[in-house]
């Protein structure tokens, strides 16, 4: 079968995704914006979270910037690789294509960020007026303006990447150029750092002040007018929900697509088929088709459960999906009939994000035993409560580790079967592709679940502005439902995130062994950890890890902190905001959760992208491997604890407040009683950690890599 035609896929499903982004966000912009009082808390919402993404991303490029200069220095000063340096103009050449692959890749981060938050904030108050009259309406909108966001990120990887490799003459020299590109990935890992840091610092931040001072000390509900910090907890789910997770799963798609595409380089030496190289490209390209016509599919209804209807959309981008998989490695690795094992790799790939979705909602989901542990615990306090959410946080890490080994083994021997059939034996690297397929495979349905997540800023955006805007109860009963499917989707997206990074380390990391190689000439395909420099290089990756979670941690309880004080103050000063003859200081709260969580944001960050650098100038290339290696297990281990610990403790409060927790007299145990306060505690101790240290730890885990793959020649 002739694979040239797939490649046209490629531009065709970006043009298709474009073409379908602007129709949803066309089909948003026109709904009903609802009441003046709708209005109102929107427009107070749009203004805060564009005033924070100004000043985030005029600070994150100008650290892009300097970054680029950075990396045009070293690898003029220190790179050496036959065939591209060692003609006239070949290091300037390549110093400048790196650097400018990286401002490529930041920018178009930052532009996947600003889009998912802009179209986010849009769409909240056109879903909060839907939910007036319709539950099916309110989906539409929710998803729909997800879908925007999941479907442009994932595009523009796509055609990002695509079109960096064409313009640095991928087809003429396709052995290459996917070395040349890894910058675009830098760039993509870089922005989504900080963009996650300073977004998940501002969300939880602002969420800590309104539930301790709100829920807790004044008693009022969620969301509630009165409580000064409603707003900038708004704002937050904005900049660090959609514009933070935006930036990070195109980081991921580009990182792990471009990480696939060198692997690719060793087969295409061996069979002369440009198409090893291309195959990452045009199977995420199906994967973008699969996920369009899965978010078609969703039709809400007003009886039932939300979340059927995207798991139904699920199940068909999977199943498309599996399909597309098989025509893609049937027509492109099919060597002397060998690409049935590479098919099985993928669909273990498919399947892995399917188990990570149901290991996610087991723990995070009140309808199981975790949960309802932590909320159990919350009768006999704060404590309790932290320790049996802790508990659930770690024992997460078994049947995640496990999936994810089944997964790595079962896929790397797939890849292994694949070379002993074709004979093609020499490059040892069957085994090693075989995880890569597995992983693109998993990345197939990346823009769906994209979509998905930010469906639940936005349906929590909308419940929020229609208590604010005092919406008559049937509205805010619609608009509960969604938004308790969309804590669930948040969840599982989270799930989603760490298991792709999980998959990809592995990836990544061969991918800078083979960067190593080409750099020496020398094979670099064993890391001895009985050296003691290899060693140390280990320890101060797991090191890594976590003090780069106490930084994110802390600075969330310094910024909450001020938060706390503030609308305390607004509370004591002007005693008329509880009787709503005075209207709170909103301004002021949004004005100090901006200023921390920009100013908090560095520190972590120039330490993620700093400890490698030292690392590997100080001890070389082999603990440099060591670092990325053990750093990316305990990040992977360490982001598991977090997003599914902090999850179940979100859940258990939510179970309380459902009215889901009963005595031993079978008495409700709901709002306002001891039980439901520990479990507030227990939710503000958790925010943290599923919302700012668990998804930025996904970025550090990738950045790693990629800076390890483009500042290798230092590292020699």
């Amino acid at each position: 079968m002739d694979a040239s035609p797939l490649l046209w896929v490629v531009p065709f499903s970006g043009l298709v995704a474009l073409a379908v982004a602007a129709y949803f966000a066309y089909d948003v912009l026109k709904s009903d914006t609802g009441t003046p009082e709708m209005q109102e808390v929107a427009a107070a919402i749009y203004v805060a979270a564009v005033a924070f993404i100004k000043r985030q991303y005029r600070t994150i490029a100008l650290l892009a910037l300097g970054g680029a200069i950075v990396i045009g220095l070293v690898i003029y000063a220190f790179e050496s690789v036959p065939g591209l340096t060692d003609h006239p103009g070949g290091r300037e050449e390549l110093a400048l294509k790196t650097a400018f692959a990286f401002l490529v890749g930041a920018t178009a981060s930052m532009l996947s960020g600003i889009i998912g938050m802009f179209v986010a904030v849009k769409s909240n108050v056109r879903t909060a007026a839907a939910g007036r009259t319709s539950l099916a309406d309110a989906l539409r909108i929710s998803l729909r303006g997800g879908a925007v966001s999941g479907i442009l990120v994932v595009a523009l990887s796509l055609i990002g990447v695509f079109v960096i490799f064409m313009a640095y003459n991928g087809f003429a020299r396709p052995a290459e150029a996917p070395f040349t590109i890894v910058g675009f990935g830098f760039g993509a890992s870089f922005v989504a750092l900080f963009a996650q840091l300073g977004g998940g610092i501002y969300t939880k931040a602002a969420d800590l002040g309104a539930d301790l001072v709100g829920k807790i000390e004044a008693g009022i509900p969620e969301d509630d007018p009165r409580n000064a910090a409603v707003v900038a907890d708004l704002v937050g789910d904005n900049v660090g929900d959609c514009a933070g997770r935006g930036a990070d799963l195109f980081e991921s798609t580009a990182a792990e697509n471009i990480g696939a595409m060198i692997l690719g380089v060793a087969i295409f030496i061996a069979t002369g088929n440009i198409l090893w190289i291309l195959f990452p490209l045009v199977v995420r390209a199906f994967g973008l088709i699969a996920s369009v016509i899965g978010i078609f599919t969703v039709r809400g209804r007003e009886t039932g459960d939300p979340m059927s209807s995207l798991n139904l959309g699920y199940y068909v981008t999977l199943v498309l999906s599996i399909v597309f998989m098989y025509v893609s490695t049937n027509a492109m690795l099919n060597e002397k009939g060998g690409g049935i094992w590479f098919f099985y790799a993928g669909v273990v790939g498919i399947l892995t994000s399917l188990a990570f979705v149901y290991i996610t909602q087991y723990y995070t989901s009140g309808s199981y035993r975790p949960v309802r542990e932590i909320a159990q615990a919350a009768k006999t306090g704060p404590a309790t409560t932290i320790i049996s959410g802790m508990a659930v946080g770690f024992e997460t890490t078994a049947p995640s580790i496990i999936a994810i080994s089944v997964a790595l083994f079962a896929a790397f021997k797939f890849g292994e079967q694949w070379a002993i059939q074709t004979g093609i034996t020499s490059t040892g690297h069957g085994g090693i592709f075989g995880t890569a397929v597995a992983t693109m495979g998993m990345l197939m349905s990346a823009a769906f679940i994209l979509a998905m997540d930010t469906f639940g800023p936005i349906t929590d955006n909308a419940a929020g502005v229609a208590t604010m805007a005092q919406a008559p109860h049937e509205t805010r009963d619609r608009l509960d439902r969604l938004d308790a499917a969309g804590n669930t989707t948040k969840a599982l997206t989270k799930g989603y995130a760490v298991a792709s990074a999980a998959l990809a380390a592995f990836l990544l990391f061969s991918a800078y062994l083979e960067r190593v190689s080409q750099l020496t000439g020398k094979a670099f395909d064993a890391v001895n950890l009985a050296k003691v420099d290899v060693f140390i290089g280990g320890l101060l990756g797991a090191m890594l890890v976590y003090l780069f979670s106490s930084l994110a941690i802390r600075a969330v309880g310094k910024a909450g902190s001020a938060i706390i004080e503030e609308v305390r103050r607004q509370f004591r000063e002007h005693p008329g905001i509880m009787t709503g003859a005075e209207k709170p200081d909103y301004a002021r709260v949004v004005d100090i959760t901006t200023a921390s969580a920009l100013r908090n944001m560095i520190a972590p960050g120039l330490l993620a992208v700093g400890a490698p650098i030292l690392v590997g100038v100080v001890l070389k290339a082999e603990a440099e491997a060591a670092m990325l290696m053990v750093g990316t297990m305990a990040g992977v281990i360490l982001a598991t604890v977090l997003n599914n610990g902090g999850g179940a403790w979100d859940n258990a409060k939510k179970y309380i407040e459902l009215g889901e927790l009963k005595d031993e007299l079978g008495k409700v145990i709901g709002k306002g009683t001891a039980p439901h306060a520990a479990a507030v505690v227990g939710d503000t101790v958790g925010d943290p950690f599923k919302d700012t240290a668990g998804p930025s730890l996904h970025v550090l885990v990738k950045l790693l890599s990629t800076i390890t793959l483009v500042l290798a020649p230092l590292f020699i």
